[in-house]
């Protein structure tokens, strides 16, 4: 190869955009850093947690990143921001929108200085939440125009083009992802990042202060807003129409798009940038086009109900679920069903075996004690979300009641108040959860004098998550030292004046103090400290091991439902004796506690 063929091909590689395999998360990290976002806060939650670990990878100088104790608290964060004239990202799950929606109710009538964009992750399918609700229906209640990439290269676009929109149409923006976009890695084309100049804080108060006469003002320009965006998606390239075989036209958007093009190819698509507000000229030219119209969307039928509000004929749900995510073959069983696919083409045994793996807390969790010892006490629990929730499942099966994050106080409250249960009424609530929602309950506890007892669940980190910091680690999200607000400080500080700690670890401990907690009349709170065994390191100890000539397949061991525990090839009595994994085990010295027959040592 001459030089000047060379020269040639290293001048075109130096015009090339930069491509990177990323995640849809790590995508929308980087649209948000590419259109210039100066701060961003978020509440981590799976399937969102990844985008602001990875904006925290960015420098400093470029964006401000932090975790907020809530969803509320960082959509405020972001607000004030925005106010001040820089753009701002909050992200968060679709049940954080639930936390956040009290100030975004109100901030879609404020509108926007500098661009403010929500990046919100719906589970469908209920991977890792407590339920599958569809975000796109709070975009509705909101008018909040939602925007719904079908692929990382889109995540990274649709995220940078949202800051556009906020700015133009002076509102906030949702992009909405699911589990599968956002834990999906695929080439993604980089860009530059463009710095935007601080609109800095404009004076304002008929637009920024939400009292009743200025709210009636926003509202008709709420409205003509909503038009504006209409016709924005009316005329925009984001509207794309893939035109194909006429006997059959498909309105999809988002991941699902993917699997309609796998399966219906030939087929005449209309793939929406997202369901509100809809451009319904373009949705009427489309439909007139083909004989029969189908909708293809995860959830709730959310454009499929707009468009048959338009008086349009169009099958959706009837073929597809409301329930769970999609897959290529639900959406080639749909159009099967719909006479469109014939069904005799469709392979109906896959051969695919899947690997049983029973929900148990991780070997050597700190959480397991304290379960252990609430079911010896026989307690009326009201747990709350984290990974401790596994302790409603067998073999711990020791709580009653889960509702929503920070619940389990309140709803100790009120079953204490209700009276009647002849059982001693316990709350638990993990450390990062206790200053998400937490705190507020257990002030109403103390006011209310409330005979309950809370138990803190303290593993040191956002467990569940993946081991976030939170305020009570002392560590911000870039790993930087900060104050650790101390919890029993605040517990004391509240009006509670029965608090203690206990090691997780010491069973004999554990199980005296919960009794003392239970038999104060009043609000009593139980401190169980004990770090995450895996994040943000990995905690092993020595491993232990079963002395099988001792054992007498008692099976107390067992009841700890720790993976490392299993069943041997040894027999006792007609029972199984026991085994333990040293690669699984984290030497916490639980088993050994437990163990009657003390065959449980000491590697």
């Amino acid at each position: 190869m001459n030089i000047n063929m060379k020269n040639e091909q290293a001048q075109l590689a130096a015009k090339l955009p930069e491509t990177k395999p990323l995640s849809g998360n790590e995508a929308f990290a980087q649209g948000a850093w590419e259109a210039g976002v100066k701060v961003a806060a978020a509440y981590p939650g799976t399937p969102s947690t990844e985008i602001l670990e990875t904006v925290a990878k960015y420098p400093e100088e470029d964006i401000y990143a932090q975790w907020s104790t809530n969803e509320k608290v960082s959509l405020d964060v972001a607000t004030g921001a925005s106010f001040a004239g820089v753009r701002s990202l909050c992200v968060m799950k679709h049940v954080g929108v639930n936390v956040a929606s009290d100030a975004l109710m109100s901030l879609t009538y404020i509108g926007v200085n500098a661009g403010l964009v929500l990046i919100v992750c719906d589970d469908p399918g209920i991977h890792s939440s407590q339920n599958e609700q569809d975000t796109r229906i709070m975009c509705q209640f909101a008018m909040i125009p939602a925007l719904e990439p079908s692929d990382a290269q889109e995540a990274l676009e649709f995220t940078r083009l949202a800051f556009d929109l906020s700015e133009q149409f002076d509102t906030p923006v949702i992009v909405r992802s699911t589990t599968r976009l956002s834990h999906t890695r695929s080439p993604v084309s980089l860009g530059d990042r463009v710095e935007v100049e601080s609109r800095g804080f404009v004076e304002n108060p008929n637009k920024n202060v939400m009292i009743p006469s200025n709210a009636r003002t926003q509202h008709p320009k709420l409205l003509e807003r909503e038009k504006g965006l209409r016709e924005y998606f009316e005329t925009s390239e984001l509207t794309r129409w893939e035109k194909g075989d006429a006997k059959v036209g498909i309105i999809t958007m988002g991941t699902p798009y993917t699997y309609v093009k796998e399966v219906m190819g030939d087929a005449s698509i209309l793939k929406l940038a997202g369901s509100y507000p809809l451009p319904e000229n373009k949705i009427r030219e489309f439909a007139a086009s083909v004989d029969r119209l189908f909708i293809v969307e995860e959830l709730e039928p959310v454009v499929e109900t707009q468009v048959k509000a338009m008086g349009i004929a169009v099958e959706g749900k009837k073929f597809f679920s409301r329930l769970g995510e999609f897959s290529p073959e639900l959406i080639r069983a749909g159009f099967a069903e719909a006479g469109i696919i014939d069904k005799a083409t469709i392979q109906k045994d896959w051969n695919v075996s899947q690997t049983i793996r029973p929900p148990v807390l991780c070997s050597g969790c700190p959480h397991t004690s304290s379960y252990m010892a609430l079911r010896a006490i026989n307690a009326r629990v009201a747990g709350d979300i984290g990974c401790y929730t596994l302790a409603t499942v067998e073999p711990l099966q020791s709580i009653d009641t889960v509702v929503s994050m920070g619940s389990s106080i309140a709803n100790a409250i009120g079953m204490a108040k209700a009276g009647g249960d002849t059982k001693p009424i316990v709350a638990t609530i993990g450390d990062s959860t206790f200053y998400h929602s937490g705190v507020p309950p257990l002030i109403d506890a103390v006011y209310n004098d409330a005979d309950i007892t809370v138990i803190l669940l303290d593993n040191h980190v956002t467990g569940m998550t993946g081991g976030q910091d939170h305020p009570g680690t002392g560590l911000t999200l870039r790993g930087k030292k900060t104050h650790r607000v101390d919890y029993e400080d605040v517990i004391r500080a509240i009006g509670v004046k029965w608090v203690k700690k206990v090691d997780s670890y010491d069973m004999a401990a554990m199980y005296q103090t919960f009794r003392e907690a239970i038999d104060f009349k009043g609000v009593s709170v139980v401190i169980s400290d004990r770090p995450c065994v895996l994040d943000p390191l990995k905690i092993k100890g020595p491993s232990l091991e079963v002395r099988s000539k001792n054992c007498t397949a008692c099976q107390v061991c067992m009841n700890l439902g720790c993976p490392a525990i299993s069943w041997s090839d040894e027999w006792y009595d007609g029972h199984h004796k026991v085994k333990i994994d040293p690669q699984s085990c984290m030497g916490c010295t639980l088993c050994a506690q437990i163990c009657p027959s003390d065959c449980i040592q000491a590697v």
